[in-house]
């Protein structure tokens, strides 16, 4: 939707092929649907935050540039200049003033729908092939009752969470068989399990001053996350154990060819402080985010363009990006549409 955007601004004829039979699934579930699609910081503050605790170095670099060029704070004043009335926490979170997800949908629907921008939906892609007839259209995108000849696609087809929004992992098998390597799923930003007769008998409870931290076997702390922490009937949830969650995801995927053990997560709520070792993370179907996706190192970070595929260009979770909860995820998608579709404009 926001390279739908960036393209109808620039002028330039774009059609959208959408799996469902309304655009914006997954958005209207974010932050429980009140969407918080932005937070108030820096370019460089959100950069040191996709990789604080010294994980997902690779990701802060390949987004670094998509970042400075369309921060938090612009994206927060282009929904302003749509007319979303929008409200900041005092952490710097930003919502629409009225907290509901379906605000920012309705802006890009009457955006895409003033600007005339087609919009395939009920319509899942089945295929993006290679053309090799030496016209100026390079690839076909395939459906099941019809195709469509470009020169540019941009794959902004979301990690594996939450499949009923259509996020299937559709982008990354077209881009699997266009060559491009693909890193294994992981769940990132989820609960975690515990039969803890503390949490269990608080479930339900929420805990807005709780903590998350982990420790490794030697009882360094590596990563401590201040925040919300939810009692569920599986165990453990809300930001605090989100983000610890994302750190120990990325640690143990770092760690493999050193063999560290995993580390422990040690949850405080309350009077309360609960051990977790070896914590072990909901489905990758509940998750926030997919960790995993296209190898960016097979993408350009200065155009989100295939460095193995020219006119095939990549947005969002789709590719190997992630980051911590509170706006940051809707961020990248963000910033890296509009690089993908301001570089395919200007492509030879």
């Amino acid at each position: 939707m926001f390279a739908a955007a960036v393209a109808s601004e620039r002028r330039v004829p774009c059609l959208v092929f959408e799996r469902k039979a309304r655009l914006g699934s997954k958005v209207l579930m974010t932050a429980n649907g009140r969407c918080n699609f932005a937070k108030d910081i820096t370019p460089e503050q959100f950069l040191s935050d996709l990789s604080r605790g010294g994980i997902a170095a690779q990701c802060a670099d390949f987004v670094a540039e998509a970042i400075r060029e369309c921060p938090p704070r612009r994206i927060v004043r282009g929904f302003q200049s749509l007319g979303v009335r929008t409200k900041m926490m005092n952490d710097g979170r930003v919502f629409p003033a009225d907290e509901k997800a379906a605000t920012i949908v309705h802006a890009f629907g009457d955006l895409l729908r003033d600007e005339e921008v087609p919009i395939a939906t009920n319509c899942p892609v089945t295929a993006v092939e290679r053309i090799s007839d030496g016209g100026p259209a390079r690839l076909r995108v395939v459906t099941k009752n019809f195709s469509v000849d470009a020169e540019n696609v941009l794959l902004a087809t979301g990690g594996a969470s939450y499949p009923k929004t259509g996020s299937v992992g559709d982008g990354q098998r077209f881009a699997q068989a266009l060559g491009h390597s693909v890193v294994p799923f992981r769940p990132g930003l989820i609960g975690v399990e515990t039969s803890d007769p503390r949490v269990v008998r608080l479930a339900g409870r929420r805990f807005e001053s709780g903590s998350a931290r982990v420790i490794d076997g030697s009882g360094r702390v590596l990563f401590e996350h201040r925040g919300e922490v939810d009692c569920e009937r599986f165990g453990l949830s809300g930001a605090a154990v989100y983000n610890a969650q994302r750190f120990i995801e990325h640690y143990l995927r770092e760690a493999r060819t050193s063999k560290r053990e995993p580390p422990t997560l040690e949850v405080a709520f309350e009077r309360n402080v609960v051990v977790c070792r070896n914590p072990r993370p909901r489905p990758l179907k509940e998750s926030i985010v997919t960790i995993g996706g296209v190898d960016v190192s097979e993408i350009d970070p200065h155009t989100m363009q295939s460095k193995l595929v020219p006119g095939l260009f990549f947005a969002g979770e789709v590719m190997d990006i992630d980051g911590p909860t509170g706006g940051y995820n809707l961020t990248l998608a963000f910033a890296t549409a509009r690089k993908a579709v301001v570089a395919g404009i200007s492509r030879p």
